[in-house]
């Protein structure tokens, strides 16, 4: 594996998770055993957090992060974010905590920020050639399937899977993007992030990844989630595309044959 530039810092939130953290860290270390790893914790009252502080005494790699509540999977990932940027930290991973994301898959992904140009934000897609989905049923890949297209459609984002949750960002792309600003949740979330990255002119490179559905715990997937991402995703594709078509304010109106400006 190419050497990623500089240390990486894999965010993991958790809300319940005890029974999947040791299992998922473990295999983390041995898959990248340079990575940091911060924990943080929703106030999980299956003592998630206890089992974390019990890591981090035993691991200086492993760190924890403990939040007053359950506030949602992108205000965990931005409060990661930030812990990072104060830091040293070079390359910052977002991973779930419930085995879905193999740890085994971190290499390629830390790879594709050198192949090449190098990537600025890398995906781990579960819909490119190569990606897989496992024991997922079969709704809920045609929902994430269904999210995706209607994503990449309204956006006009040339991205097979916005909404993987599995990634690795350039500390750069984090520093410039206004971070104050996203108050996306859920997979809303990812989209939100990766078409800001996008937007800002970003590489973004997707690794065909395997997603395997938690054999142990539930999903934390609601309608709300859902709603919040159909609502919003049309709302930036139509903002997008009406600043793109918009006449510029003192361009010339050349079809109109009298070298007007236009107000």
């Amino acid at each position: 594996m190419a050497e990623p530039p500089g240390p990486v810092l894999v965010v993991i939130p958790t809300y319940e998770e005890r029974e999947n953290l040791g299992r998922v860290v473990a295999r983390l270390n041995a898959a990248v055993p340079d990575a940091d790893i911060l924990v943080v914790d929703d106030a999980s009252p299956d003592g998630t957090g206890e089992l974390a502080e019990e890591m981090a005494a035993k691991d200086p790699r492993v760190r924890v992060l403990h939040r007053e509540g359950k506030n949602g999977l992108g205000a965990a990932y931005l409060a990661g974010f930030r812990h990072a940027l104060s830091g040293e930290h070079q390359v910052v991973v977002e991973m779930d905590a419930d085995g879905s994301h193999a740890p085994e898959d971190l290499p390629a992904l830390l790879a594709a920020l050198e192949e090449g140009a190098g990537a600025d934000l890398v995906l781990g897609s579960r819909y490119v050639p190569g990606g897989e989905v496992v024991n997922w049923p079969a709704h809920r890949e045609w929902l994430s399937r269904g999210a995706n297209l209607y994503a990449r459609l309204a956006l006009g984002a040339d991205v097979r899977d916005i909404t993987a949750g599995y990634r690795v960002y350039r500390r750069q792309v984090l520093e410039q993007l206004d971070l104050d600003s996203v108050i996306s949740q859920g997979y809303c979330f990812q989209i939100d992030l990766a078409w800001r990255a996008l937007q800002a002119g970003f590489r973004v490179v997707e690794v065909p990844i395997t997603f395997t559905e938690r054999q142990i715990g539930s999903s934390k997937m609601d309608g709300a989630v859902m709603l919040e991402a159909f609502v919003n995703v049309a709302r930036w594709g139509f903002e997008h595309r009406f600043r793109r078509f918009r006449p510029a304010r003192g361009t010339r109106d050349t079809a109109a044959g009298e070298g007007s400006v236009r107000a």
